[in-house]
């Protein structure tokens, strides 16, 4: 019966793990659900290990397990971004450890040796899930202790995302996750002292901060006088000039950066407080007379709108699961890119994706005849999307955006627009409107907007990319040069 079941289990998770690109770290959703079916899949081989009385293996498989807890739902935990990376270190483990000693001792599994492998979160997921956290510290202006207050790193776990840095010449968090790693040593740790030291030293040094370059140069030549390179770095370093601290998070950050800590200017703020709010039947739109549109105008110029409950939470779950085994790497005009850490897919229309069209079309007053398909997102650990235009300067340019929150985000993942100086916040059920061309056609470069890296939550978005064709007596052009 054991084999049976697994047999049905990798059919169905191969087929998920095959449609998802075998890569997970751009998606808080892909990364809980390989979380349920790891656990599952551990729950299966442990019965088949009783089934064929494999000793060594049935202490073992136990052990794993503990550490899925049942009463846990995966997709709280990796809502906290260092849970989310830990996660994906210790399944990577587990299954690694599955393919190279389970199979050796079940025969009857080699033939899923391949599927098995595919399964298996990837050094890239790793890197990539390392590197959201930087970009969440850079961004949130946060030391290694601040990020991890939830979650707690090991010494080995806090090193690689310390190797990350290094390797993307950001000495000063490579130096703070090295200096933390230290801390945090212990008798079973795998990374040593010396390494530790080493590059505490290097990174200091490339940071510029030689005082303490040398003070860890000189530890370490304490620690191992026999250390030749040690003694030639120090000796270079002792005749060097010392500059910046780095110890101190630099305080300088873009609009982008600054919108998406809040730091909103009072002025913009006092004029957000003065915009309206209403009910809407868009110009009685017969579809609306009796449910009108709960309407609340965000900013004035360039006009950004936010309706309120559009979308019920049926019809959220609807989509998420639809997307969910469909889910692909994000890709900007250039493909793919570091600058958009997410998972999202364009959904053919079903009679739930029709009905959500049309409503976006009587909101509106738009035609969607030649929109784009809607497209599902779910961002990763530190999902964010930097600051882009959605228009496309072509003939059927995007003239419009329309983009539904399909979760709370509890804190990070604003949509802002650094042009203007606005942040949007993500509030489940709504969703924005704005215009990304002008009157006349040109587009309107204060659209510019970004994502914001989602620090702690997993953010669900839908976008509706309206183009112009079809908008010509609902939305006239205008041939004046300043509209």
């Amino acid at each position: 019966m054991a084999i049976k079941e697994l047999t049905v289990f990798m059919v169905c998770f191969w087929i998920v793990c095959a449609d998802a690109g075998h890569e997970f770290f751009s998606s808080t959703d892909q990364i809980a659900q390989l979380y349920g079916k790891t656990k599952d899949f551990l729950k299966i081989f442990s019965q088949c290990a009783d089934a064929e009385n494999v000793e060594t293996m049935k202490s073992v498989l136990p052990h794993l397990l503990l550490s899925y807890s049942d009463s846990e739902n995966p997709e709280e935990a990796v809502r906290d971004p260092v849970a989310a990376y830990r996660l994906l270190r210790q399944m990577r483990n587990d299954l690694m450890y599955i393919v190279k000693h389970i199979q050796r001792n079940l025969a009857w599994c080699e033939e899923y040796r391949n599927e098995l492998g595919a399964m298996i979160p990837q050094l890239e997921d790793l890197y990539g899930a390392a590197l959201g956290l930087i970009r969440l510290q850079e961004i949130y202006k946060l030391h290694p202790e601040d990020i991890t207050k939830g979650t707690s790193l090991n010494a080995d776990e806090a090193f690689n995302v310390g190797l990350v840095a290094y390797e993307e010449y950001k000495f000063q968090h490579a130096f703070l996750w090295f200096l933390y790693s230290l801390d945090r040593l212990t008798e079973y740790s795998t990374t040593t002292e010396e390494e530790l030291l080493h590059l505490l030293g290097y990174s200091a040094y490339h940071f510029g901060s030689l005082s303490v370059a040398i003070y860890f140069s000189q530890r370490l030549l304490n620690l191992d006088p026999s250390n030749d390179e040690a003694r030639v770095q120090l000796n270079r370093l002792l005749h060097l000039q010392s500059n910046p601290d780095i110890f101190t998070l630099n305080t300088e950050s873009s609009n982008y950066e600054a919108l998406c800590r809040g730091e909103v200017d009072e002025r913009i703020s006092k004029r957000q407080r003065a915009l309206s709010c209403r009910y809407s039947t868009v110009g009685g739109n017969p579809r609306l007379m009796y449910a009108p549109v709960k309407e609340e105008v965000e900013w004035d110029e360039p006009r950004i709108i936010r309706y309120h409950d559009i979308i019920s939470d049926r019809e959220i779950e609807i989509l998420k699961n639809i997307s969910r085994p469909q889910l692909s790497r994000s890709e900007t005009t250039q493909g793919v890119s570091n600058n958009r850490t997410s998972q999202s897919v364009f959904l053919e229309e079903d009679y739930t994706v029709a009905r959500i069209s049309q409503n976006i079309a009587d909101i509106t007053g738009l035609s969607v005849e030649s929109a784009e398909e809607l497209h599902v997102q779910n961002y990763g650990i530190g999902g964010r999307y930097e600051p882009h235009v959605d228009a496309l300067q072509e003939e059927n340019d995007r003239i419009a955006t329309f983009l539904i929150y399909m979760s709370d985000v509890e804190i990070g993942g604003a949509t802002v627009f650094p042009k203007v100086g606005v942040a949007v916040y993500p509030k489940k059920g709504s969703a924005v409107l704005w215009y990304n061309l002008h009157r006349n056609g040109e587009v309107n470069r204060n659209t510019q907007h970004a994502g914001c890296p989602v620090l702690v939550g997993n953010k669900w978005v839908a976008n509706k990319w309206i183009h112009a064709f079809g908008q010509e007596f609902r939305s006239p052009c205008s041939l004046s040069d300043w509209e």
